[in-house]
């Protein structure tokens, strides 16, 4: 393996609009409705045999730390507040005082990969700290570790012949954004191919549309739709932050949280943070109304897809007039396949990441940093998916899986 890292370029994160839209949506709604909660995250890698060297480990902690020297700029206040129809002033206000808290983050080599992150302290705070932590671990480990011109090089080239695939009809993956932030292969190659696909949309020959990116700076660079409404923190910190929550009724006491906060705007519903079937026992009537879509992140698309058309079906909704929004693993093959599979019965959505934002002949890291605990208690998530969970204290987790059996045998 070759170091290269001389060429690490300081900072790798250089605005903090550089976050997943979803943060701030989830950000507004934790600023309202739950300012005094508390929580810790910690960092994972999935992959077999990856190891962060001491190096590593300096670039990491030294490139949190200039992280955590920017501020939010009057200019992008403004893109903010001018771009997004549901932010509301006070929170602007918020953020024009919010910073990144270096003391919050704690970085070692304590780890079996070498490399141990946690995240302590208010939710408002540790929510936005995980992207960037995450699209800083992701550059400075390939940067490292490989050639990183070579890398490059070989994304830019996939990169190109997906544009042309498209282009001309070979796939056809209808409407779909980019969401590899957090484990991109560095911002040079995010910059690359949202600018690239912000032009697809130009030429008369593409069926496929891109929306835009997850990426809210890249969203303003490239004049293109900032895309992300929650993910399973939300779910988790509302639904079992609260000790006198039954966590298998996470899903109603996040979705009811969100709709006060935003009524019908930014509805796109996350289902499987404790599993779709329990997250169906909560999707009734009144939510399956207000919410304009659901989002697919584990287990097999097809069935969870038919499983939603279904429910929407006994409700007596027409599942044309809401999204399936599928964001789990994906490449365009399998977005061309799910879209001819369920395109005339409901309208379909793509969020594609890793595919799109690190594609090169490495294999791209497995990375998550999750939230474990809030207000003091265990928080888990239970996907449709085996692998997919993470929680610290397998005696919550069996409480959890005991309570939502429990859920839907009986009630």
């Amino acid at each position: 393996m070759a170091n290269t890292r001389l060429k690490i370029p300081t900072p790798i994160i250089t605005s903090l609009l550089e976050n997943d839209a979803y943060k701030f949506s989830m950000g507004q709604a934790i600023y309202h409705q739950f300012p005094g909660y508390k929580t810790t995250w910690e960092f994972r890698c999935r992959n077999k045999g990856i190891h962060f060297t001491k190096e590593m480990v300096e670039d990491i902690i030294n490139e949190i730390r200039l992280y955590c020297t920017l501020r939010f700029t009057e200019q992008e206040l403004a893109y903010l507040k001018e771009t997004t129809p549901w932010i509301k002033g006070n929170y602007i206000d918020f953020l024009r005082l919010w910073h990144p808290n270096f003391d919050d983050i704690h970085v070692s080599d304590k780890a079996d990969c070498g490399l141990a992150i946690t995240a302590t302290g208010t939710w408002l705070n540790t929510s936005m700290y995980e992207v960037p932590i995450l699209a800083i671990v992701n550059e400075v480990y390939f940067r490292h570790a490989y050639d990183y011109d070579s890398l490059f090089d070989d994304f830019r080239r996939r990169t190109d012949a997906k544009f042309d695939m498209l282009k001309t009809g070979k796939w056809y993956a209808g409407t779909f954004s980019e969401f590899g932030l957090r484990r991109r292969l560095s911002a040079q190659a995010q910059a690359y191919v949202v600018e690239k696909f912000a032009h697809l949309n130009d030429t008369m020959h593409s069926a496929s549309t891109f929306v835009g990116t997850s990426n809210v700076l890249l969203a303003k660079e490239n004049n293109v739709k900032k895309v992300g409404t929650q993910a399973h923190e939300w779910i988790m910190g509302v639904g079992q932050g609260n000790p006198r929550h039954n966590p298998a009724y996470s899903n109603y006491y996040a979705m009811k949280a969100w709709i006060e906060e935003y009524g019908v705007q930014n509805g796109i519903a996350l289902t499987d943070t404790i599993g779709t079937k329990t997250f169906l026992k909560d999707f009734d009537l009144t939510f399956a109304t207000l919410f304009s879509g659901v989002r697919h992140d584990s287990g097999d698309p097809y069935k969870w897809g038919d499983m939603m058309l279904d429910h929407y079906a006994k409700l007596g909704i027409d599942a044309k007039t809401k999204t399936l929004l599928f964001s789990d693993s994906l490449d365009f093959e399998r977005a061309d396949k799910l879209f001819r599979y369920f395109n005339d019965k409901t309208d379909v959505a793509f969020g594609i990441g890793t595919y799109l934002a690190n594609d090169t002949y490495v294999e791209p890291l497995n990375i998550v940093m999750k939230m474990v605990r809030c207000n003091g208690s265990d928080v888990a998530k239970v996907s449709d998916a085996p692998g997919k969970g993470m929680c610290c204290n397998p005696g919550y987790v069996d409480y959890i899986k005991r309570s939502i059996d429990w859920r839907l045998t009986n009630a």
